[in-house]
């Protein structure tokens, strides 16, 4: 299972931050951020928090940075048609 959160996380520091954090809660789950530009404001403008895993709860996650004072949604599928 893969579950993608947008985040605004802006900066490398600020994504290991958050990575070690999550790793030492979650070590069975393989995460990691891709910054992207910030020339709009959230959500426009985000990173992408990616976390692959066998179980994931993607609401205590969300809680879990928001708890940091980060912004953080899961990333909703989308069809365009």
């Amino acid at each position: 299972m893969v579950e993608v959160f947008i985040t605004n996380v802006k900066s490398e520091c600020q994504s290991e931050d958050i990575l070690q954090f999550l790793k030492i809660n979650y070590s069975t789950l393989k995460i990691n951020f891709d910054l992207e530009d910030f020339n709009k404001p959230y959500p426009c403008s985000h990173s992408i928090l990616r976390i692959e895993g066998e179980l994931i709860d993607t609401i205590t996650i969300v809680q879990q940075i928001k708890s940091k004072g980060i912004k953080c949604d899961v990333l909703e599928d989308k069809i365009c048609v």
